[in-house]
């Protein structure tokens, strides 16, 4: 496991550099289900260029992504999960707060995960086996503190719509804040500056957080308090275990 590990650490770190050298040229922008739904043609090339290098290494391991149609049943076999680059309308916008992303699979236990924040030059890895850590600062386990102490990310829309009262249960804290990035997101959770992060997410956008967060007590849930399907796009929350039936109480 230690050198898949640290494979995918290579790997992100040479997606993230990648990115930057092609980030100033031209790129096709293409939009998905609608305006703000984009992706460009560095998304896939990104992907490509990770299976490239893991499917080099394990050519039986199969792979999940977000571009492509790459599809794979996490419960099934070695499984990778892959982001090129999380946050796309951020890195068109602004050319800052995405990432990129890598979990692990195996027969549907997760083994590791990484997050890269690419312009902030910092990676979140580790669960399972491994220690979660941010550039190699080992992070500590969720540390309690009441909501009116807290900061929770929210992804925008779902503020604005008061989603299951989400809005409403804001206000019982410090303040909701919207980065456009469910890894960054969730690495701010990891970190302990967001108490949770509440968005509509797919597979690809949490898994890695999901596994770095289960080695620091959070966990990824829908609004009703089940797991994920690790399958479609959902509304979903990663929130420390043991605030989850206290957050529960207040979505409507």
């Amino acid at each position: 496991m230690e050198n898949k590990f640290q494979l995918a650490k290579d790997v992100i770190y040479e997606a993230g550099n990648f990115i930057k050298e092609r980030m100033a040229g031209d790129f096709a922008i293409e939009e998905k289900s609608r305006f703000d739904d984009l992706v460009t043609d560095l998304d896939r090339d990104v992907q490509n260029l990770m299976i490239q290098k893991i499917g080099d290494r394990y050519p039986q391991d199969d792979f999940l992504g977000e571009e492509n149609g790459v599809v794979s049943d996490i419960s099934k076999g070695n499984v990778w999960v892959l982001d090129p680059i999380d946050g796309t309308v951020n890195f068109i916008a602004q050319k800052h707060d995405f990432a990129v992303m890598i979990a692990y699979y195996e027969e549907g236990v997760g083994q590791f995960g990484l997050i890269y924040d690419v312009m902030a030059d910092k990676l979140y890895s580790g669960g399972g086996l491994f220690p979660v850590t941010v550039n190699g600062k080992e992070l500590t386990s969720f540390e309690d503190k009441p909501f009116n102490r807290s900061l929770i990310g929210v992804n925008s829309g779902m503020c604005i719509q008061n989603y299951r009262g989400i809005a409403d249960f804001g206000q019982q804290t410090l303040g909701i804040r919207g980065i456009g990035s469910a890894g960054i997101s969730i690495s701010r959770v990891l970190e302990g500056r967001f108490l949770a992060y509440f968005t509509h997410i797919s597979p690809w956008d949490y898994a890695a957080g999901s596994i770095m967060g289960e080695k620091l007590g959070y966990t990824i849930r829908d609004f009703d308090g089940h797991s994920p399907d690790y399958k479609t796009r959902q509304e979903l929350m990663f929130v420390p275990k043991a605030k989850l039936s206290e957050i529960l109480h207040h979505l409507k």
